[in-house]
């Protein structure tokens, strides 16, 4: 695949991402389009699946192949990332008037950086769930991809600190205008359960939702990602951190070689500390791994055979030095965008990985000759953290956090190298192809 084609799929995909459901169902059809089988966790599994994936909660993922060397002495390549980014959340009970204005009910999701979402086209997407025609259960996705809030900012007149560092209020200043409301509607809500289900069932018949009862729904940009730079040398886009490891990731599943049995684990939350049956503090990983090691050997060894055998590698993007900001930097740790794969490294395990493991890695990036680089966090500043060191603990897999640099993390729009994706695919696929 040339660097052109994985930089618009890569696009592409983050564009139909809205949410941790859509990356999942979009991760789902480029899997089946591969040959892979899908397979539920209620069901019994087929002896040895060549190929599959299986999806938890709709915003996980777990996709593998087993490889020629054996599974209990070789173990398996890991790599990890997370489909959730941090964003504005639509509270249970959804919307208000105001003013003659409807509104949409708001909550915080995650470390979001707040001013960015201020004089934005938004959009509305995520799942619903309800009742059919016969009043069987039923649930969706839904994307309004059309602009349908926006959340306005204070004219400079009637705030003249607004530039002095004045503190975003989230719960009074940023729930977001939908709809003129008439004179006779001031005081009434607009019927949100019923948008959804026209949309739905406008945008795919067989779903037939009658009722819409709950929804997990998420506001976003409907500004377009693009590649920015007097030579294009920049991506910008919504959801980079983590949607750009989550798709390179896939990809280097799909272009292993079959000489390692290899997965690839995507979990939900892990901007709100990953504890969720999805999420990496959860049991999907180990529950998989348990299906797939039982099959080979049931004996009660078996499974930590497979996992000291196993390596993963925690994918996250990384924070690039800014250069208006680079005193918030260590020196000696500036990663640049399209310098190649961060290795992060934390002396209290907020990232994962050991000296062993960093050798490893850094010899495989030499043998690719793919360029990486080192993060350390400043010692005075608090680190932040991954699915590694949680993935390293509960299951005891060797674990090393990397990731691309970027700018503007947790902003509604973030800025990447367009060159670091193809150097992050090399050297996945070489740790899934090469390494052990």
């Amino acid at each position: 695949m040339g660097s052109a084609t994985l930089l618009d799929g890569l696009l592409e995909f983050i564009e139909r991402s809205p949410t941790p459901y859509h990356a999942v169902d979009n991760i789902r059809r480029l899997l089946l389009e591969a040959g892979f089988e899908a397979l539920a966790e209620t069901d019994c599994w087929p002896p040895a699946p060549k190929a599959a994936f299986v999806i938890r909660d709709d915003g996980s993922i777990i996709a593998f192949r087993s490889g020629r060397r054996p599974l209990l002495e070789q173990g398996l390549r890991l790599a990890g990332t997370h489909t959730d980014s941090p964003c504005l959340r639509i509270c249970t009970r959804s919307t208000q008037a105001s003013q003659g204005y409807g509104q949409l009910n708001i909550e915080v999701y995650g470390g979001a950086l707040l001013y960015p979402w201020f004089d934005r086209d938004l959009s509305l997407a995520g799942r619903v769930a309800g009742s059919g025609a016969d009043g069987e259960p039923l649930a969706a996705l839904v994307d309004f991809r059309d602009p349908v809030a926006f959340i306005p900012s204070l004219a400079i007149h009637l705030d003249r600190e607004a530039n002095k560092g004045r503190a975003v209020n989230a719960q009074s200043e940023m729930a977001p205008i939908v709809l003129r409301l008439d004179e006779s509607a001031e005081r009434a809500s607009f019927d949100l359960a019923g948008l959804l289900c026209a949309r739905i069932n406008a945008a795919d018949g067989a779903s037939r939702l009658a009722k819409a009862l709950s929804w997990d729904l998420s506001l976003y940009d409907t500004q377009p990602p693009a590649r920015v730079g007097l030579h294009g040398e920049f991506l910008a886009s919504a959801r980079l951190d983590n949607l750009l490891s989550t798709y390179v990731a896939v990809r280097a599943l799909l272009e292993s070689d079959g000489e390692h049995a290899t997965m690839v684990v995507c979990n939900d939350h892990e901007e709100v500390g990953s504890v969720s049956a999805s999420g990496a503090r959860g049991s999907f990983l180990g529950d998989v791994l348990g299906r797939l090691v039982e099959a080979e050997d049931s004996s009660n060894a078996a499974f930590s055979r497979v996992v000291q055998a196993s390596l993963m590698l925690s994918i996250d993007n990384a924070h690039g030095v800014h250069p208006n900001f680079a005193d918030r930097h260590d020196s000696k740790h500036r990663p640049l965008l399209n310098g190649g794969p961060v290795i992060k490294s934390n002396a209290n395990q907020r990232y994962a990985g050991n000296s062993q493991f960093v050798a490893l890695f850094q010899s495989l990036c030499e043998r690719l000759d793919v360029p990486w680089q080192s993060f350390a966090n400043r010692a005075d500043l608090a680190c932040g953290s991954t699915i590694g060191p949680l993935t390293a603990a509960e299951l005891g897999i060797p674990v090393l956090d990397i990731g691309v640099a970027q700018f503007a993390m947790h902003s509604i729009r973030e800025l990447a190298g367009s060159e670091d994706p193809r150097h992050l695919l090399d050297c996945v696929r070489g740790f899934f192809n090469r390494l052990g």
